[in-house]
């Protein structure tokens, strides 16, 4: 398992590389720069004039290295990453890159993975039990659970959030995860407890969604595991109907849903763009389009490594706990 863990780790450097090329062009790709944002800044709130606009966005340019060609701007980019671990400076942000990224992506992740397991459990369980009750009243109605968490947009769902809260429960901090007493402060109950407060909604909209697609997968798969030849041989040999279901169908039937867990992790920190940028929360989805539509390049190529990351240790951790959870992975891993 470690030889295969190193493996897999060792080649993922090259993709890397080829990704951050891929990126770095892309990102590029569209006409203009930050220097054209702050032209345009300069006219249309300072009064400039287009000349003196233009004079100070070429200065702008040339003292931030934007004038170089794209490759030039790459090098110097992904060389201060390799040599220094200085991924840039962010223009829009006036701070480093690092700083920028350390800000946002903890609470992002944090805030990702609680949804995650919470959706995962969730809508594997009420998969479980919606198959071992199948056309019952109790699968109809988490089936049209399911049915409006895969269809109704996020968006949607934080708008008429946001509208309760803001116009019916009179709520008034919306926009932050800590009230202004407890942003600050070291850690206690009550500030947990403030946050719990503050991050409810968004913990709900997103686990609603996950745990409708976790549970229509769970659902469908143990439907067909449970008419598997070795679940009515296991049901032959006198085993209760129990222990057929969660030593021998469950196991075969996560099959799908561990290995989706190698694009969940990127999804998890994009997914929640819309009910953040609602919610106007500082984590990884708004920086990335804020970013993007500014051309604050360092910043937005950051991120896109960043989420490039994930994808790779995610399908690194669901070929391992594939392995985990079936032995002919194993026994194919060491052949």
């Amino acid at each position: 398992m470690l030889r295969f863990f190193f493996v897999r780790l060792g080649s993922a450097i090259p993709v890397m590389l080829i990704l951050s090329i891929v990126t770095f062009a892309i990102i590029q790709a569209p006409p203009g720069d930050y220097a054209d944002y702050i032209r345009s800044q300069l006219m249309n709130q300072g009064g400039a004039s287009f000349e003196q606009a233009q004079a100070q966005a070429q200065a702008y340019r040339v003292e931030h290295g934007l004038d170089k060609p794209i490759v030039v701007q790459y090098f110097n980019w992904i060389g201060g990453i390799v040599t220094r671990g200085d991924f840039g400076y962010s223009f829009y942000y006036n701070k480093p890159v690092a700083e920028v990224v350390g800000e946002r992506l903890p609470r992002t992740l944090l805030l990702a993975l609680v949804c995650h397991l919470l959706a995962s459990i969730l809508g594997i369980t009420f998969g479980v039990l919606a198959a071992t009750r199948q056309y019952s009243w109790v699968d109809n109605i988490l089936s049209a659970i399911a049915f409006l968490g895969m269809t109704i947009p996020r968006f949607l769902m934080a708008l008429i959030m946001v509208y309760l809260m803001v116009f019916h429960f009179n709520v008034a901090e919306i926009g932050s995860f800590f009230s202004p007493q407890y942003g600050g402060a070291p850690w206690s109950w009550a500030k947990f407890v403030d946050l719990v407060s503050h991050v409810w909604p968004v913990v709900a909209i997103a686990t609603f969604g996950g745990l409708a697609y976790n549970m229509r997968v769970m659902r469908g798969n143990l439907l067909d595991t449970l008419n598997a030849q070795y679940v009515e041989t296991a049901r032959a040999k006198g085993l209760s109907e129990g222990a057929v279901i969660m030593r021998h169908a469950v196991p075969n039937a996560l099959h799908p849903l561990v290995m989706y867990q190698g694009v969940v992790l990127p999804y998890m920190l994009t997914g929640e763009i819309e009910t953040a940028i609602i919610f106007a929360l500082p984590t990884v989805g708004p920086a990335i389009v804020g970013s993007m539509a500014v051309g604050d390049v360092y910043v937005t190529a950051t991120f896109m490594m960043v989420l490039a990351a994930t994808l790779i240790i995610g399908n690194i951790i669901a070929d391992i706990l594939l392995a985990l959870l079936d032995p002919r992975v194993r026994e194919i891993g060491r052949a």
